[in-house]
């Protein structure tokens, strides 16, 4: 029987406790997730690509002890399906957290599957207590001095203000 791989891709800048919901959750559905943070100059990272793999792998460490999953984390640039291929990976995961998210991930899953119909998307919908966190919120908020630490894991909140401080 071979190990179900599962890809779940996103940029992390930086991650967030919503992340880690869905890393968590998915880790008990497959053998081996690997997190591929994408490398996404368009959103105008606060994290270097090296900085934000650095932090997932360290904040997903706890995740992988308690569910035997096998966490990789990778860097990657370039088609989602050809990373996808390329660690081996069957489903690529997906969170989603509100209507809006919804358009988007469908159009995308739509284009993946055209591009290989082998790999299938998988969502994960966020849970109560983390459908309104975005990366996007949370480095808005940090750079504005409020206070984020409701919404991101402890060495995360440290570096992330530590950045917004400069």
């Amino acid at each position: 029987m071979t190990d179900r791989v599962a890809l779940y891709p996103g940029t992390f800048d930086p991650v967030t406790n919503g992340h880690l919901d869905v890393i968590g959750r998915a880790a008990r559905l497959v053998d081996r997730l690997v997190i591929g943070v994408a490398m996404n100059i368009g959103k105008g990272p606060l994290f270097s690509l090296e900085e934000r793999a650095e932090l997932v792998s360290a904040e997903t460490a706890a995740i992988a002890s308690r569910t035997g999953c096998v966490i990789e984390v990778r860097p990657f640039t370039g088609l989602l399906v050809a990373f996808a291929r390329e660690v081996g990976a069957q489903m690529i995961v997906r969170g989603l957290r509100a209507v809006s998210d919804f358009d988007y991930e469908f159009q995308m899953c739509g284009m993946n599957a055209r591009l290989d119909p082998e790999i299938e998307t998988v969502f994960l919908m966020a849970s109560e207590r983390n459908h309104f966190i975005s990366s996007r919120f949370v480095k808005e908020i940090a750079q504005l001095g409020g206070d984020v630490s409701s919404f991101v894991p402890a060495l995360t909140l440290e570096r992330t203000l530590a950045k917004v401080r400069k």
